[in-house]
């Protein structure tokens, strides 16, 4: 039951708005002064005040701002039989939620505590969302401990704390530019604003100026009404532009204006409107080099780079694939597979995930480890289900089997082709002659793991 403190000199007042909250489903407290009053809300911690103005032993406006200073959260309904514009403005700007003349009109009241209390529950639970999208997004979940993302999370740290207007992440696809754009704003002061993003190479060209800036009634034939534009509904936040390199070199002209001046038009629009957007910017392409060869606006790069956060690629950053994959494991598997529980990874999994190039990145390391969950049949992921191109390495020469140990010779294609598969499949054939059945002797001779042996000899034609 919600706790109502009701202060007032009054006996009879207090004892009608008492009476009248408890046929409204509330619990009402009693105090008659200032000086017990702020003892009593500590200590009751009441979910909202009904506060006289004219007390004995002081003001309710002081009480007020004790109240408030203390506990800002506090929903405070002023009440009084000396109403002037004065006191009233007073009251609303020392933060009471209401302002009700005596004679209290009961109907009057109990409206206002309702919408009070409901506006207070609506504003804890969007801070509790954002609280956890903060969790969820915040660098603490950007997993790495190698020297080169521990450098780069310390850059972006630094940004997320600063005002920076701008920023550039580059980075292979895959990599995170948008884990990374996401934990600089749910980090910085920008977080409770919104975190508005495009991907400028998904939308037709013609479209993302529109998208952008929005468009005043009229502009082109389908405007029928105003619209607002990404920048707009970013206002106070974090515009992510993803694949920026893809945006043609017109509208990099009209986005510079916008980061140079902090104000931008929208399409059809003759006034210019100011705007407080912090804008991270994203490419898997080398922006200088794209800039140097015509395709991308050079003034608009050194704009951007102002701060440039290099993501480093999955082959780079040594252990990593291992934490990332451990990770995906735990948390992949509770969604996947909820009533098995993985134990880990073979060991020869373990080493091909250290000597694979991963192309595609984190990205490509996540589909692999949900790929093995849904089909692995043992308690620990082995080689049995990893993809075809991790099983495959990278192309070697082959050694003459004969006494000359440095002597080598390379395979030559003959003028009609061969089948690559027949060749693979011969040269399993023949290790395991030579090796007499011994799978692990046989797997170190062709330079494989013995679970990639025996992925092959599943293969093989019975």
């Amino acid at each position: 039951m919600k706790k109502i403190l009701i202060v007032d000199d009054e006996k009879m007042i207090r004892w009608t708005l008492s009476q009248a909250l408890k046929s409204w489903g509330y619990m009402p407290i009693e105090i008659a002064t200032i000086s017990d009053a702020l003892e009593t809300y500590a200590n009751e911690m009441p979910q909202a005040v009904l506060l006289d103005i004219d007390l004995p032993d002081g003001s309710g406006l002081d009480l007020l701002r004790d109240i408030k200073r203390e506990h800002p959260e506090a929903i405070v309904i002023m009440i009084t039989g000396n109403v002037r514009v004065e006191t009233t403005i007073s009251a609303l700007r020392g933060g009471a939620y209401d302002f009700i003349s005596k004679p209290v009109h009961l109907e009057e009241l109990k409206v206002s505590i309702r919408n009070a209390l409901e506006a207070h529950e609506l504003r804890q639970e969007v801070k509790q969302i954002r609280r956890e999208r903060s969790s969820k997004f915040s660098f603490d979940q950007i997993i790495g401990d190698s020297p080169k993302m521990l450098q780069m999370l310390s850059l972006a740290k630094k940004v997320a704390e600063s005002e920076v207007g701008s920023v550039l992440l580059q980075g292979e696809s895959g990599t995170g530019k948008d884990l990374v754009a996401k934990a600089i704003h749910y980090t910085s002061r920008r977080a409770d604003k919104p975190f508005v993003a495009i991907n400028c190479a998904a939308i037709p060209s013609n479209l993302v100026e529109s998208e952008l800036f929005g468009y005043e009634r009229g502009a082109f034939t389908d405007a029928k009404s105003r619209k607002e534009g990404l920048f707009e509904q970013a206002e106070g936040g974090t515009l992510l532009l993803d694949e920026i390199g893809e945006m043609e070199l017109g509208l990099q002209a009209k986005l510079l204006r916008v980061l140079e001046e902090g104000v931008f038009r929208r399409v059809g629009g003759l006034k210019d409107i100011p705007l407080d957007v912090r804008v991270i910017a994203a490419s898997n392409r080398d922006l200088k080099s794209e800039s140097m060869e015509g395709r991308f606006r050079l003034d608009l790069y050194y704009r951007l780079s102002v701060i440039q956060i290099d993501i480093p690629p999955l082959r780079e950053r040594d252990d990593d694939v291992l934490l990332l994959a451990k990770y995906y494991l735990e948390t992949l598997g509770e969604r996947v597979r909820p009533t098995k529980k993985f134990q880990g990874f073979s060991p020869e999994v373990i080493q091909i995930f250290r000597q694979y190039e991963w192309a595609g990145n984190v990205r490509e390391l996540r589909n692999v480890v949900e790929r093995c969950l849904i089909l692995e049949d043992e308690n620990t992921i082995t080689t049995n289900y990893l993809p075809h191109n991790l099983l495959t390495p990278p192309g070697r020469s082959f050694v003459e089997n004969t006494h000359d140990e440095d002597k080598e010779f390379s395979l030559t294609l003959p003028k009609d082709g061969i089948s690559l598969e027949e060749v693979e499949d011969s040269l399993v054939h023949q290790a395991i002659e030579q090796c007499h059945g011994n799978q692990t002797h046989a797997a170190r001779l062709l330079g494989i793991t013995r679970d990639q042996l025996r992925y092959r000899l599943k293969k093989l034609p019975v």
